[in-house]
Order: C-alpha cells, then sequence, then structure tokens
C-alpha cells in the first residue's frame, strides 16, 4: 500500500513538473504559437499587376514598418488594412485589387518580424503602439473622415483597438473574435488566463468606436466560430451591423461575391 502510494505520488509530481515546464514555454514562446510570419529579404522585390508604391514607416522605437500603397486616380478615400497571423505582402497585397477597382486606395503593412519589417514582436503594447504609428502616418495623407479600417482575424482586435482611440469614417471586421484571450482558451483550455500576454479585447473597445462598424463572418468558419461576430453585435450601436456570409470559411473573405456587393452599398 505505502509503495503504491509513493508511486502515485511520483507520477503526480512529474505531471505536475511537466505541466508548470509547458506554462512557462507557453509564457515565452506564445509568440510562435499566435504569429506566423512569412520573412522576406530586404531587397525582395514585389510584383503585382497593379501600379504600386513601397515605403518604410518608422514606429514609436524607430523599426521600420514595410508597407504598400495601392493608388488609384481620383480616390474616394483609403483602405487601410489590418491583416492576418499568417504570410507577408508579397501575397497579401493582392487584397488591393478590389478595392482599388471600386474607386478606393489601399495600404497594407507588414507586423514586426512579417515580409521586410524590421524588430520582433514582443507584447500586445508593442503592437498597438505599431498600430498607432502607422495610423498617424497616414492621417497625414488623408483626413481622418477618408479612412476606413479594415481588420481581419488577428488583426480585428488591434483594428477595434485603433478605431476606438481615433474617427475614422468607418470601421469593418472580418472573422473577428469576440476577445481574443477567450479564444485562445477555447483552443488552449489548460493554459491559465494569467500565462496569456496577448488578450485584444474586442469586446472591451468595440463600444468605444464612434464611426459606424460593419462586421462580415464567414458561417462556416471553424477557426474562429462565427458566434464570435454574433456576440460583439449585442455591443453595438444603431449604426453599426453584422453580415453573415453563407457558405463562407475563415479565408478569402474579400472575395466573396455577398461581402463585394455589401462593401460596394457601404463604401459608395
Amino acid at each position: 500500500m505505502q509503495l503504491l502510494k509513493f508511486i502515485l505520488t511520483r507520477i503526480i509530481l512529474l505531471f505536475a513538473i511537466i505541466y508548470v515546464l509547458a506554462i512557462v514555454f507557453l509564457y515565452f514562446s506564445q509568440e510562435s504559437l499566435i504569429f506566423r510570419p512569412t520573412i522576406l529579404a530586404k531587397d525582395f522585390k514585389y510584383k503585382f499587376d497593379a501600379d504600386f508604391e513601397e515605403v518604410n514607416i518608422p514606429s514609436f522605437d524607430k523599426t521600420n514598418l514595410n508597407g504598400l500603397f495601392f493608388k488609384v486616380e481620383n480616390p474616394k478615400g483609403l483602405i487601410f488594412f489590418l491583416h492576418g497571423n499568417m504570410g507577408a505582402l508579397d501575397s497579401w497585397g493582392n487584397q488591393a485589387e478590389f478595392y482599388n477597382s471600386i474607386g478606393y486606395d489601399f495600404f497594407i503593412m507588414d507586423y514586426r518580424g512579417y515580409g521586410k519589417s524590421g524588430g520582433t514582436i514582443e507584447n500586445e503594447a508593442q503592437f498597438n503602439k505599431d498600430m498607432d504609428a502607422i495610423y498617424n502616418f497616414l492621417k497625414t495623407k488623408y483626413s481622418e473622415d477618408k479612412i476606413s479600417v479594415i481588420g481581419y482575424s488577428i488583426g480585428s482586435g488591434p483594428a477595434t483597438i485603433l478605431a476606438s482611440k481615433n474617427n475614422p469614417k468607418r470601421l469593418i471586421l472580418q472573422s473577428a473574435y469576440y476577445n481574443f484571450g477567450e479564444l485562445s482558451s477555447s483552443k488552449l483550455p489548460f493554459v491559465p488566463n494569467f500565462v496569456k500576454r496577448y488578450k485584444f479585447e474586442t469586446d472591451q473597445y468595440i463600444s468605444k468606436v464612434k464611426a459606424p462598424i460593419y462586421i462580415f463572418h464567414g458561417e462556416n468558419d471553424a477557426l474562429i466560430p462565427v458566434k464570435n461576430s454574433v456576440r460583439l453585435s449585442k455591443l453595438y450601436k444603431p449604426t453599426d451591423h453584422l453580415y453573415i456570409l453563407k457558405n463562407q470559411e475563415h479565408k478569402r473573405i474579400n472575395y466573396n461575391l455577398e461581402y463585394q456587393e455589401q462593401i460596394k452599398n457601404i463604401l459608395n
């Protein structure tokens, strides 16, 4: 009996040690789990069918963030697009075509450590300061009543936080999460909340956004279930709208025909 108790105690202790080590690992390595960048050489040459301008914008700590402008003649305004957690501008730049086709300039940038942008993402505060720096740069080129902010997937939370502190013309969210910390709990239920260093609390900021908000979410989104956007819609102003896209999964919302028709109406 004593031997069995000794063995069980040792087994429990072993599992406890493994759990603690796993938590420590997750605390210090969560950037590699959340952010999945493609890294491009500094001399990489972008290739798109449309004309574009490449810019490097210094952030609050002088780290250069690489971005692309796709411009049209006599633009109706600017789309500032915050992309998802994977890839880089060599692929994300293709999102510009649709928005250019309906008369809008389009700007997209790579987060730290993505593409040709310098530095590495270290914490949420730094990430949001980068968005502030980019937005302040854009305000030197366009009046705020001409700027529409779009946030897709991981970019939806920072886009909402950014819009809550400024006065863009409108905020458009694609595949939004209610609260990133909560979403991560559904994926990793064994990880305590104090370990999670990226909260991106969309639910805490969306009610502070003065601009009209439009959320688009695919009904078949398996990565960020549509219930996230339904819950956000409960926090809406009368001017805000939720559009659930039939048969749409997480990716390629910009290419969804229903989305394109609704956006044309919203942006015109």
